[in-house]
């Protein structure tokens, strides 16, 4: 069944995601189903595709970038986008103008802000979410032929509304002791620079220290680096390795890229 474009079973996430890891929800739903009634955190969140997959009914989902948990905490609500929506450069230039406005003018919350944010998220460059160091958002104009924008999310309503959203560095995240955690930072890469603060090795350091000291159950998701690899077996995590589709390749290499999974408490 289908409303205003979008399933309403089987929801897919709402946003595209450069790095988004729908292909591995295949992969993590045996290992999230014997603990399928505890509450499941994401404190990377992201294009929320894994939540959307494996549908917990309890779940905190947290994330650095305000935009992204703005427009999640709007669609909670049922929003309906009224801007106007077309796959036209002008427009789109105009859009980030005006969206980087907000912004600088400290109206990061309001539903015009979540509204633009979606817009720019799928006519913009391979679904790119990159900011500057002033914190604008800098991703140019796409190169689709076409793009298929849904302005009512109300489908989304009743699921999002049974999941909290913060947004916080990950430590500052309060767990429950058993609860489910799936950690997806950016890729151990050259680029890290999804909000204006970036994700450097110092934050995957901290990001390994403290899900480490998680007495639940966690998963992690990264690009299969030697010194990724290195980090979680000094932690004493158990090392899968997976093919990962290559989604982006400035050069148009299309190869998989290797994936690591890095399991403690399962």
């Amino acid at each position: 069944m289908k409303a205003n474009g979008i399933y309403v079973r089987g929801l897919g996430p709402p946003l595209k995601w450069a790095g988004g890891k729908r292909w591995l929800v295949p992969h993590l739903k045996p290992l999230w189903e014997p603990y399928s009634s505890l509450r499941l955190v994401e404190p990377l969140c992201g294009g929320l595709s894994v939540t959307l997959g494996l549908m917990p009914k309890r779940a905190l989902l947290n994330d650095i970038n305000i935009h992204v948990i703005n427009f999640f905490r709007w669609v909670q609500r049922g929003l309906y986008i009224t801007i106007p929506m077309e796959n036209d450069k002008t427009l789109y230039y105009a859009h980030r103008e005006r969206f980087n406005r907000l912004v600088k003018e400290g109206k990061e919350k309001t539903k015009e802000s979540a509204e633009l944010f979606y817009y720019l998220n799928r006519t913009g460059y391979n679904g790119l979410c990159r900011f500057n160091k002033k914190g604008e958002f800098n991703v140019p104009f796409g190169r689709y032929r076409a793009i298929n924008y849904v302005r009512d999310h109300q489908p989304y309503r009743q699921v999002l509304s049974q999941w909290e959203f913060s947004c916080s560095d990950f430590e500052s995240l309060v767990l429950n002791e058993n609860d489910f955690v799936y950690a997806d930072p950016p890729y151990d890469v050259e680029f890290t620079q999804y909000s204006k603060d970036g994700f450097g090795w110092e934050d995957q350091t901290r990001l390994a220290a403290w899900l480490a000291r998680h007495s639940g159950p966690v998963v992690l998701s990264n690009q299969a680096t030697d010194r990724i690899i290195q980090l979680y077996q000094s932690h004493g995590f158990k090392i899968v390795f997976l093919d990962a589709p290559r989604m982006i390749s400035c050069k148009g290499d299309r190869t998989p890229a290797k994936e690591v999974l890095a399991l403690k408490g399962l």
